[in-house]
């Protein structure tokens, strides 16, 4: 038997009956591997696929949790990459109605698992794989951000805005961050961004517009979407490409779209296309595991929280008061 979070119905920390329950898991399925969680990393993704607001819907009663490092403890058939004893981290290549990582022990996807240093640390491992992969996914796949370009970062204090500064950093972008509060500016600045806009108290477009000499920005990554996006539209260079991602603000509605903006790419972004598909993922994993080996790569930690406090973490998380990374430990 092991412990795992779940919850029975939809909705805040504060209304939310989250409870850990006595669960057996069994053994891992064909493709499937059961692994020891020791740490979990903590996503805006798990806390709206909580309230119900994530693209897709919880199936009732449901765990969450995309992001973990352990150690692999039984396969199922036909694993070949990963063995008992390696210790492994866990990336988001699955979807939470089918497979969750809060838990004290979980069975994941084995193509979800990348194998990590057995002396490292794991709290470091279950923080990175989510935010970097966004990050590289956004600035490096595709349609890549050339060197010298202006790219701007908005909520930049989270995960995936401290992991895409390092990445546009590391291809020689120039990362513009923004942040509502001034207590975050030279923490952002110490992170590595360039520039940053405190949009509390600046206006947006105008210092954009400031720094890349009038130009505007070639890249943006907005978490957020709501109203702002308009004044982030107001930020971007002619053919310049503008990427939704999270959508955190709760007025996003998806059945309107996005905005039709003539000249600019607007679109909705996501990274499961490149963690769901082999060749994009082994890419991303070598891109981002050379740069946490030499250490141009390392995961921001806000906060850590034991497993049992799973309800502190995520009200700490809506508070949005954090600055980089939580993570849940497992003691046991």
């Amino acid at each position: 038997m092991t412990r795992q979070i779940f919850f029975a119905e939809t909705g805040g920390p504060e209304v939310l009956r989250l409870r850990l329950r006595e669960v057996e898991l069994g053994a891992p399925g064909a493709g499937e591997a059961l692994i020891r969680v020791d740490a979990i990393g903590v996503n805006r993704s798990d806390a709206m696929f909580r309230e119900g607001r994530y693209f897709y819907s919880p199936q009732l009663p449901s765990t969450l949790g995309y992001e973990a490092a352990g150690v692999v403890e039984a396969i199922g058939e036909g694993v070949t990459d990963v063995a008992v004893g390696d210790s492994v981290a866990v990336i988001p290549a699955f979807q939470l109605t089918d497979y969750g990582t809060y838990a004290e022990r979980a069975i994941v996807p084995a193509s979800a698992l990348v194998h990590r240093a057995a002396d490292g640390d794991p709290i470091q491992a279950a923080a990175a794989w989510m935010a970097y992969i966004t990050a590289y996914g956004a600035l490096v796949e595709g349609n890549p951000v050339a060197a010298g370009d202006h790219v701007l970062l908005l909520a930049a204090s989270g995960g995936v805005g401290l992991a895409a500064i390092d990445v546009a950093n590391r291809i020689g972008a120039i990362p513009i961050a923004t942040t509502r509060s001034a207590d975050k500016e030279q923490r952002l600045l110490d992170a590595g961004a360039t520039h940053v806009i405190v949009t509390g108290e600046e206006n947006l477009s105008e210092r954009v517009r400031e720094i890349t000499g009038g130009r505007g920005v070639v890249t943006a990554m907005d978490p957020v979407g709501g109203p702002g996006i308009v004044e982030t539209i107001g930020s971007m260079a002619p053919g310049g490409r503008l990427l939704a991602f999270g959508l955190l603000d709760p007025r996003n509605d998806l059945s309107k779209g996005l905005p039709d903006v003539p000249g600019i790419e607007l679109g909705l972004y996501t990274l499961f296309p490149v963690t769901t598909d082999p060749e994009r993922r082994e890419a991303a994993i070598k891109f981002i595991d050379a740069s946490i080996a030499d250490g141009t790569f390392k995961p921001v930690i806000d906060r850590t929280f034991d497993l049992s406090e799973y309800t502190e973490a995520h009200r700490y998380m809506e508070s949005s008061a954090q600055f980089g990374k939580i993570v849940l430990t497992v003691q046991h």
